[in-house]
């Protein structure tokens, strides 16, 4: 197993719908909102966090895959391979070697040649032009989305509560990087492309039902934005 090169996908993301990631802030202020999104401490801008992108192109890619119920809902592991169906395991391979593997399979791990996590997504934070363009034109950033039940009975609201998204229109940055170690991981890279494709047909953070958090990939590699929109990824 040698390091031969790292694949880097850069590019933006581009929000077709308001976002929420919640930022796990429990206490409630005199008229603030029930749920802030996450900010960076000193901008007080938001981000998109790398984990959230890889928990959620790594849970897709598993939906897709047929392989969530032999983990029975936990993240794939090396230790489930010995119950995959004979015409699975070499996809659940590639998603361990993308995603990695917990610390306790390391051995199974090795034995299977999977190796190290390959995959690396860092935290997006505000594109810097999106940014000065909506400070020149007043752009509000948040907006606080306003929600509640119906009492099926009497048709009334109830249960109110006020959710900060961040709006849609925004941009943000993202870098992904792939390790490649040896020639025949060149299908790596599909993959993660197939599972990036299932994440802009799906949704980011919280209440994605109800039209949270549509996203848009935008490439700087035109050869990978090209692949990319040919992506059929249902198929």
């Amino acid at each position: 197993m040698q390091l031969i090169k790292i694949e880097k996908i850069k590019g933006q993301i581009v929000l077709k719908s308001g976002m929420h990631i919640g930022a796990g802030d429990t206490e409630m202020r005199i008229g603030g909102t029930d749920s802030p999104v996450v900010r960076h401490p000193h901008t007080q801008d938001p981000y998109i966090p790398g984990s959230s992108l890889k928990g959620k192109v790594r849970s897709l890619l598993e939906l897709k895959s047929g392989l969530v119920g032999i983990s029975k809902g936990a993240p794939l592991a090396a230790s489930h391979l010995e119950n995959v169906p004979a015409d699975k395991k070499e996809e659940a391979k590639i998603i361990l070697k993308i995603f990695g593997t917990g610390g306790g399979d390391a051995e199974i791990a090795a034995k299977l040649d999977i190796g190290p996590t390959r995959v690396s997504f860092a935290d997006c934070p505000l594109n810097a032009d999106w940014k000065s363009e909506a400070v020149k034109n007043r752009w509000s950033i948040f907006e606080v989305k306003s929600e509640n039940a119906i009492d099926r009975i009497k048709g009334t609201a109830r249960d109110p509560r006020f959710i900060e998204r961040v709006v849609a229109g925004a941009k943000f940055d993202f870098t992904v990087t792939l390790k490649v170690l040896g020639q025949e991981e060149g299908p790596l890279l599909d993959y993660l492309l197939l599972g990036l494709k299932l994440l802009e047909m799906d949704a980011i953070g919280g209440s994605g039902s109800r039209g949270y958090g549509r996203i848009e990939f935008q490439f700087d590699d035109k050869t990978i934005q090209t692949k990319f929109d040919e992506l059929k990824a249902t198929e």
